[in-house]
């Protein structure tokens, strides 16, 4: 099978930004990847943690189609609204994760995500797949001509997301992973939430052992 084409001047960018992850009482100190996907003209922005400007300076004067969140833990969202608002763009955030949403942000609406939607962003298409586990309403973002998936913290080199906290399941996550996401392409490269990029290929043969150690 021939390599996807993606469409001129269609490319991804990232950013790291850092902050803090709070839920359950805890608070971490973290580092998130924001994607951004999109041409010249218009682009979305996958993830919107912790600092509004480096994003903002990213999506630069292109038109921004929509803020896109994997999921609802609060440093994943944290300047959603606000980067929404700038750029007059929607907040998309899948339904089953709601109750999360609410923590951060009890009385601000966002858009529904379905699962299988498609997307359409500078000329190329991504299909929303839900993949719960991790949260309730975590979802992964397909991107068929560029050959990759934006996973949020569903999968992350080396594992599965954490799933030791409210509203998460191991086996869950483990039943998202291999139906939604193994079932792409080997060689679909993995844009993850949190650190270093795979691909399909490299953490597929591991499932079994993350398994075993209840990762």
């Amino acid at each position: 099978m021939s390599s996807p084409m993606p469409p001129p001047g269609l490319r991804i960018e990232h950013i790291v930004t850092a902050g803090t992850f709070s839920l359950d009482g805890g608070v971490w100190d973290v580092e998130n990847n924001v994607w951004v996907i999109g041409d010249d003209r218009e682009c979305a922005v996958i993830d919107a943690p912790h600092a509004i400007e480096p994003i903002a300076q990213l999506i630069g004067d292109r038109r921004l189609i929509a803020v896109l969140c994997t999921h609802a833990h609060d440093d994943h969202v944290t300047v959603a609204v606000e980067l929404g608002r700038r750029f007059n763009a929607p907040v998309r955030l899948h339904p089953g994760d709601e109750i999360l949403w609410r923590q951060s942000y009890p009385d601000e609406s966002f858009e529904q995500l379905a699962d299988e939607e498609t997307i359409g962003v500078a000329g190329t298409t991504l299909t929303v797949l839900h993949s719960p586990g991790h949260s309730p309403g975590a979802v992964c973002y397909f991107a068929p001509d560029l050959g990759v998936v934006f996973t949020g913290d569903t999968l992350f080199a080396g594992g599965p997301g954490a799933t030791g906290r409210s509203f998460s399941n191991f086996a869950t996550i483990i039943d998202s992973i291999r139906s939604r996401l193994f079932t792409l392409p080997e060689d679909t490269v993995v844009h993850t939430g949190h650190g270093d990029s795979t691909t399909i290929g490299n953490e597929k043969p591991h499932v079994d052992e993350w398994i075993a150690r209840g990762h």
